[in-house]
């Protein structure tokens, strides 16, 4: 029912772990450059001479993540009905219940109800799934 949610986190833990990755590999490409491994000679089996292609293999996988993500948010935002804009509005837009209240126009505490009910069913869907 609300699988789209975990996909959704799932593809945004990927993204995050290549970033942490391009910047680390990014940096460390610095090092044999211009920093204190500047004057390391080199061979092509190397980890420092492999850097080059992996931060490439990484920002491409990167552009994909990103474009994943990008239909997602587009699929996303298609989905009707309240229980599915609570949720977009919480984990995607990182909104707090207070404030999707006062955008849907409901009351906080009627927002705070449902949004429990969701999470339960959420996890009911959820241990289901690991036992089966």
């Amino acid at each position: 029912m609300y699988e789209w949610l975990l996909d959704y986190q799932q593809i945004e833990d990927e993204i995050a772990f290549l970033e942490y990755n391009l910047e680390r590999s990014q940096k460390e490409l610095k090092r044999w450059v211009t920093g204190d491994l500047a004057g390391v000679k080199l061979t092509a089996e190397s980890d420092g001479a492999k850097l080059e292609e992996r931060i490439e293999r990484i920002e491409r996988e990167l552009q994909v993540k990103l474009m994943e993500q990008k239909n997602f948010l587009d699929l996303i935002s298609k989905f009707s009905g309240l229980n599915h804009k609570i949720l977009k509005l919480k984990y995607v837009d990182g909104m707090t219940l207070e404030e999707i209240a006062e955008v849907l126009n409901y009351s906080a505490s009627y927002i705070y109800k449902k949004h429990a009910e969701i999470a339960k069913m959420i996890k009911f869907a959820h241990e289901i799934k690991l036992t089966n």
